[in-house]
């Protein structure tokens, strides 16, 4: 058995024991991050070479075509692409960890499709109420149904995971349908522009997302290396919880809470991307088996480089023509959902 990676501080004070298989794993991600970055600022209709690219960030760009093109275009949305997929993966990670359940998925609190129906709602209702506060619609919408899922679901004593699970489906279910509604009946124009929000689509991201986003996980970090510990205690059931000192259910609000805010953030900044936090959790574990806190980094990178990548390809395939990140994730994401079904159907069988 490989010795693990021992990482010290200065004065000894902090000692973390890290797998060596799951750091040489985070290395390589890291790497894979850096090339989807390295060509996502060279590609594009205004094509770029590496030194260029370098040239342009270190503030001594080729031209001043090059330095807007980089920094108010491909910089900024590549940013938020690394941003949303690091969010929706941990949200995702959060979630399965919580409910027990490896095909929970932040749309099954509502999230995807509360910011649906507020965006929806506010451009066939109130278009001229629509612009810069669109991000701020998703996020409120995203939260109320996301709260109200977990209020009908806690509402009995013990909160139990599957009853959370239904309602979760039931009312995500009922909220997408009004949402079609009112684009069925909402003017043509102004149902263009919602559908072009809902297709998950980067290409409008700026500055001000990217700050939002860094912000956000900023602010959650904390938060973040704090569920670390009850979340490896809800691991062994609530039985085993309990006997560790772990509130279930107040441990439980706490942590679902924590993953609709990363999922709601990621959301009201760029539209609904499916899959991403069903599927990062999972292709982190397939990599590498490892303790919860390197689970998560990695789950945080896997996202990361599934929505860059996505956008990447949604931008540079079909050139000039841009297909939403939202259909390259879902696209990718259908097979791979089917195979971690039927993996899931096969061990319960076993």
């Amino acid at each position: 058995m490989t010795a693990p990676l021992v990482l010290r501080s200065r004065n000894e004070a902090v000692a973390i024991a890290v797998p060596l298989k799951g750091a040489l794993v985070a290395v390589l991600l890291c790497v894979a991050v850096l090339v989807i970055v390295a060509i996502s600022l060279m590609s594009g209709s205004y094509p770029l070479d590496l030194p260029g690219v370098w040239q342009t960030l270190t503030g001594t760009p080729p031209d001043g075509t090059a330095a807007t093109v980089v920094w108010q275009f491909r910089f900024p949305r590549l940013l938020t692409s690394l941003l949303v997929g690091m969010l929706l993966g941990l949200s995702g990670a959060i979630l399965q960890n919580v409910t027990l359940n490896p095909l929970a998925d932040p749309s099954l609190v509502g999230v995807s499709q509360g910011a649906s129906f507020a965006v929806v709602a506010v451009i066939v209702a109130f278009p001229q109420a629509d612009g810069p506060l669109r991000p701020l619609y998703a996020f409120g919408g995203a939260l109320t149904v996301a709260a109200l899922i977990q209020w009908i679901a806690m509402k009995r004593a013990g909160g139990a995971t599957m009853r959370f699970i239904l309602t979760g489906i039931g009312i995500a279910a009922f909220i997408s349908a009004i949402t079609s509604a009112l684009l069925t009946y909402g003017r043509v124009d102004q149902a263009l522009s919602a559908l072009g929000w809902l297709a998950g689509s980067i290409h409008a991201s700026g500055w001000g997302e990217v700050r939002s986003l860094s912000l956000t996980a900023l602010v959650m970090l904390p938060a973040l290396i704090w569920a670390a510990g009850p979340m490896r205690a809800l691991r062994f059931g609530p039985d085993v919880a309990t006997g560790l000192g772990v509130s279930v259910r107040g441990t439980r609000i706490v942590l679902i809470t924590l993953a609709v805010a990363l999922a709601a953030v990621a959301v009201s900044a760029v539209g609904p991307l499916g899959f991403v936090g069903l599927i990062a959790p999972h292709l982190a574990r397939r990599m590498v088996q490892t303790g919860l806190g390197l689970h998560l980094i990695l789950t945080a990178l896997t996202g990361a480089i599934m929505v860059a990548g996505a956008d990447l390809l949604g931008r540079a395939l079909f050139a000039p023509v841009q297909i939403p990140a939202g259909i390259v994730t879902a696209l990718v994401g259908v097979p791979i959902f089917v195979l971690v079904l039927l993996r899931s159907q096969a061990r319960t069988q076993l």
